[in-house]
């Protein structure tokens, strides 16, 4: 994972929860799973936007001539 052993991974841990305190560890761990969820969800949407008009689309010039 990254090149990080055991001991870094608890070195971080440790220093996390002396920086931010235990009272904030749910909310910090909450907002980076909501933060990798997001991520992952718009890698996984490939959904492009169409952005070549419609056949049956009316365009404005179409509108006024119907009016008369």
């Amino acid at each position: 994972m990254f090149g990080l052993g055991t001991t870094e991974l608890i070195i971080i841990l440790v220093l996390v929860l002396v920086i931010f305190g235990a009272g904030k560890l749910p909310e910090i761990g909450g907002a980076l799973g909501k933060g990798i969820r997001s991520f992952k969800k718009g890698i996984s949407d490939r959904d492009e936007i169409d952005i070549t008009p419609e056949e049956n689309a009316k365009k404005p010039e179409d509108k006024e001539g119907e009016k008369q």
